[in-house]
């Protein structure tokens, strides 16, 4: 091996780096996640660089600091600068992941339309298509101004010297993986070359006050490809879920250090792009049956906003030895542990059934404000009485069968009443807080037997 370069083995879960082969990474604790790489020492080390560095920093007392949030840029996409909080701050860097297929190229590109008719200047690096490629997508989308410019590469040296020569406020790299540093000898995509990538462009960003986005491969597992350490370098992740089959997607913020990271924005993927879906309620509700057993609506909070959902069970007896429990949209452990508490609490015979519960629309609500719709329809089923097609209910249920209050329960009664439910079957504390409120019936229950003679009262 030449002088000055050694090998180096990175966990690709992690970004922890060791001089050997492990089988278990120390830092996350994942079997087989090492790989390796050749790295050049001389180009890591960049000792002239640091000394000059260091001879320039300076240090400046916070009060001196000028900063307010007129500094964001609204991206005049309501969902995305809800889930932004508010929009994109100047020097900010934004990682953007989610499946292949699922929208991210689209979004950020309908991004840039919006910004660059403005007037402000925009800059798509891409290192993936050619410009007739992008052209023909942007043909698809809208008319663009002539303040966006394409540009199509992957050595960094080549964009940073771009970027410093055009300075645009606003940066579009898709994608983090297909970028490379000529110093790091690894290949493109690889843990170093990630991670060298990202720490370019963070230092662009802050250094020149420009806000840019990242787009991010994901694995089968469903986080961004590469180290983590890439999430913990930037400002906000965020991920864009949904079935590439389906027309609905979820962009939701898994971390934001200007804002919620409970937001959430949808959108419905059309032939023209990417469009807002303002009221996600409705389309969540639309083609719920009537008169079916099984089927409830629920109420869930994502940041400030209230969704309403339709949750599905279907009980019926199992033709093998062991029952089968299937859950799609929620988690699979709380609807076991939902099943196991009608048992003991209620006496419901659900060993030997079969259970799938699913939350219609394809989204994933995890809050344990579903918990009574979960448990709602799965009563329903198993006796086979349908709930009334007014009825709402939600609430967090515990191992004693108890119902526990949530949070945020007026804004979710409020949302109900104006989709017009005339009935809301809620923790017993929600209501007692809440007082009077006029237009809905408010049925509070303590427990799930009494939440079951709510239900056959609704009927």
């Amino acid at each position: 091996m030449a002088k000055g370069k050694a090998t180096v083995f990175f966990c690709q879960n992690c970004g922890y780096e060791s001089s050997k082969w492990l089988g278990q990474c120390p830092g996350c604790r994942e079997w087989n996640t090492f790989v390796e790489e050749v790295i050049d020492k001389k180009s890591v080390s960049s000792s002239g660089k640091l000394k000059s560095y260091l001879q320039k920093a300076e240090v400046v007392p916070l009060s001196k600091v000028k900063a307010s949030d007129d500094e964001r840029i609204t991206t005049e996409m309501k969902e995305l600068d809800r889930v932004l909080g508010g929009g994109v701050v100047k020097g900010s860097l934004v990682l953007v992941g989610g499946d292949p297929g699922i929208g991210k190229s689209t979004l950020l590109l309908q991004v840039c339309r919006n910004l660059s008719n403005r007037n402000l200047p925009i800059l798509y690096v891409s290192g993936e298509e050619s410009l007739q490629q992008i052209k023909i997508r942007a043909q698809r989308i809208g008319e663009f101004s002539d303040s966006l410019k394409l540009l199509c590469e992957t050595n960094l040296d080549t964009i940073r010297e771009t970027i410093e020569r055009e300075k645009p406020q606003v940066v579009v790299i898709d994608s983090i993986q297909t970028m490379y540093n000529e110093s790091v000898t690894s290949a493109p995509g690889s843990v170093s070359q990630v991670r060298e990538a990202t720490g370019v462009f963070m230092q662009i960003a802050k250094g020149m006050g420009i806000s840019i986005f990242i787009v991010g491969h994901v694995t089968k597992e469903g986080v961004v490809a590469g180290p983590r350490v890439l999430e913990h370098m930037v400002d906000t992740v965020l991920y864009f879920e949904g079935d590439r089959h389906q027309s609905y997607r979820i962009l939701r913020g898994v971390k934001n250090r200007f804002g919620s990271t409970n937001e959430i924005g949808v959108f419905e993927m059309r032939h023209e792009g990417l469009v807002e879906v303002e009221n996600p309620s409705e389309f969540m509700l639309s083609g719920k049956p009537e008169g079916a057993s099984g089927s409830v609506v629920a109420c869930s909070m994502e940041g400030t906003r209230p969704i309403l959902l339709e949750v599905q069970a279907l009980i019926c007896r199992t033709s093998f030895g062991m029952p089968r429990r299937t859950a799609t949209g929620t988690d699979y452990n709380r609807v076991n542990l939902l099943m196991a508490v009608l048992e003991k609490r209620l006496g419901m015979d659900l060993a030997n059934c079969d259970a799938y519960v699913n939350i219609a629309g394809g989204i994933r609500m995890n809050e344990p404000a579903i918990d009574l719709g979960i448990v709602l329809a799965i009563m329903s089923s198993h006796f086979d009485k349908p709930i009334n097609e007014k009825t709402i209910c939600f609430g967090e249920v515990g191992l004693s069968g108890e119902v526990r209050g949530v949070s945020m329960a007026e804004q979710r009664v409020q949302e109900a009443r104006k989709l017009g439910f005339e009935t809301c079957i809620l923790p017993q504390v929600c209501k007692d807080v809440m007082g009077n409120v006029t237009g809905i019936t408010l049925i509070g229950v303590k427990n799930v037997k009494e939440a079951l003679d709510a239900m056959n009262r609704g009927r």
